[in-house]
């Protein structure tokens, strides 16, 4: 039952899982922070407005970082779940390995997203 728990984890250790969850709350809390403010100051927004922010590289760039942290904050919070509270093991991997699928698809559904037309 350990070695699954080891094997699924993002980084093998609690601490450095615990450090991952607080990073990307920080960097999801800036993320949506500044969206809050772009659209405050912005308001109305029009198409154009959301079109020419997100053509910036840096605008892409910080939100691949927030997906990227979305992803990675999802997955220590359901890890820690699974294996709280689903004792069974092969239940335990299949809840593990959808989520790893649905993550993914979400990662890179959200890539294409933010390249497309660019």
């Amino acid at each position: 039952m350990g070695k699954l728990t080891n094997v699924t984890s993002l980084t093998g250790l609690g601490l450095r899982d615990w450090l991952v969850q607080r990073v990307s709350a920080v960097i999801l809390a800036a993320y949506i922070l500044f969206l809050i403010g772009f659209i405050l100051l912005n308001a109305p927004l029009q198409f154009n407005d959301w079109q020419n922010l997100f053509a910036n590289s840096w605008m892409r760039i910080f939100s691949i970082l927030a997906l990227l942290s979305l992803v990675m904050h999802a997955w220590v919070g359901m890890w820690t779940i699974a294996t709280d509270y689903l004792k069974i093991t092969w239940m335990r991997l299949i809840f593990q390995v959808a989520m790893i699928v649905a993550l993914f698809a979400y990662l890179a559904w959200g890539v294409a997203i933010l390249y497309r037309g660019f």
